[in-house]
């Protein structure tokens, strides 16, 4: 070996010694501490975090999927099948986040705590708390649960938007039931979209261990601060292989608002049909835009129309933000409310436009009580709207709100379901489903799609 060479290896060699030697922190992430021994360590973070992160269990009731030849009596005779129970306990465990201690308001996500008849939240100083739902967002898998205010920590918010691809971040949860577990890793990906998982989506993907479990949980960054709300992976074996999703805290955040508020979220409407920008699709309508949404449909007597909005416009920005594709836009309106004024970025072939625009209700039929069928009291539908993940996929009608003990809640219908058939013939609009089962004379049957999921239900 040359001198010149023995002398660059020991250059590189004190290099890396003084990255990660104890004494200097020039090789650690900034917001990492070191202990007693000069160790570089996450702990006095997670002391501060850790408490804050809740154990969530839940008991409940759901239909059974069953298949309708063993509801028929003939069948059920010839055969001496015993009788089915159309409902069936069960249990279930996940996490959730307290974000306001003194309103004793938690975070989850709306699979964790769906069907829930008891919630019980469990701290990690063993307290045994009961919680009461406040209201849940199936569309972006978002709850809120409140208890009792009394010792609890809360974590405090960041902002999801100053995220950067390499981040570090670390996830909390109760991953298998085992209790609260730690995994550390970093943002994989920004804006991950038009995965199917919810009908608004804009995850955060990270490497960090996500597993059956820890939905609900959080994501922090290194200064303890909540980033995003685990919520999804992708595994082929149901557990964490370095793909897992989060839900912005930006995002949450604005839709647990809406929650504690309305108990509900209030979605303004736009009233059009859109779909990506594509380069083939720029050159068909010659626009100079090179990103965005092109309007496919604009709804009569929609906002979107009243606007002057346009069937082949390109929707390029929301209130001066960019528009990346349809299914950034989708979240954008999503996120608003009902009456909510914005401004859209348009361009019409060759031509830059900005159009005022003022967010309606999105259109319902609540079914009134004594007005038709008594079975669909307490049952609101409407048309599927854009935010569905059957959205474009499937014909039917969209269960938009469940009352608790009515007979579709007795039923497993649940909101976000979308009902495609009464009695096996398809419905499309609200109004048919209301004459489908009103001209029902047994149980109505119903068969109900759910993600990707499909079942049959009885409408007694």
């Amino acid at each position: 070996m040359t001198a010149k060479r023995t002398l660059a290896v020991v250059a590189i060699l004190a290099s890396v010694t003084f990255a990660f030697s104890p004494r200097v922190q020039a090789g650690v992430p900034l917001g990492v501490d070191s202990d007693e021994r000069g160790l570089p360590t996450l702990a006095p973070m997670l002391e501060r975090v850790m408490p804050g992160v809740v154990n969530i269990a839940v008991r409940g009731r759901v239909a059974v999927a069953t298949n309708p030849l063993l509801e028929d009596p003939f069948f059920k005779k010839f055969f001496d099948l015993p009788e089915q129970p159309p409902e069936r306990e069960f249990q279930a465990a996940g996490s959730g986040v307290i974000v306001d201690a003194k309103n004793g308001y938690i975070i989850t996500n709306n699979h964790v705590v769906q069907n829930a008849e008891e919630i019980t939240i469990v701290t990690t100083d063993g307290q045994k708390l009961n919680a009461r739902l406040l209201g849940t967002d199936p569309e972006a898998d978002v709850a809120v649960v409140k208890v009792a205010a009394g010792k609890l920590t809360a974590v405090p918010f960041g902002d999801s938007d100053s995220l950067k691809v390499g981040d570090f971040v670390i996830a909390v949860g109760n991953p298998f039931g085992l209790g609260q577990t730690v995994t550390s890793g970093i943002v994989s990906a920004l804006g991950r979209s038009g995965l199917g998982i919810e009908g608004y989506e804009d995850f955060i993907q990270t490497d960090a261990s996500i597993n059956p479990g820890n939905s609900g949980g959080a994501l922090v960054n290194l200064k303890g601060e909540l980033i995003g709300i685990n919520t999804a992976i992708i595994g082929p074996s149901g557990g964490n292989v370095g793909i897992g999703f989060a839900i912005p805290v930006n995002m949450a955040r604005a839709i647990m608002d809406q929650l504690v508020r309305h108990g509900e979220v209030r979605r303004g409407q736009l009233g059009v049909h859109i779909q990506d920008l594509t380069p083939d699709l720029a050159a068909a309508l010659g626009t100079d835009a090179t990103a965005g949404a092109v309007v496919a449909k604009v709804e009569p007597g929609s906002a979107a129309e009243t606007a002057g909005v346009k069937t082949g416009d390109v929707i390029v920005a929301v209130n001066g933000e960019p528009v990346h594709g349809a299914s950034d836009l989708r979240n954008k309106i999503g996120l608003a409310r009902v009456g909510d004024a914005m401004s859209l970025g348009i361009v019409r072939g060759k031509k830059a436009l900005s159009l005022n625009v003022e967010l309606l209700p999105r259109a319902s039929t609540k079914v009134e009580s004594g007005s038709v069928d008594a079975r669909l009291n307490g049952l609101t539908i409407g048309p599927i709207e854009p935010g569905s993940p059957l959205y474009g996929r499937v014909q039917g009608v969209e269960v938009l709100d469940v009352q608790p003990g009515s007979a579709a809640a007795r039923a497993g219908i649940t909101k976000g379901d979308v009902i495609v058939s009464v009695n096996r013939k398809p419905v499309e609009t609200p109004q048919a489903l209301i004459e489908a089962v009103n001209a029902s004379e047994g149980p109505a049957l119903l068969n109900v799609r759910r993600g990707d999921a499909a079942l049959f239900t009885f409408l007694r």
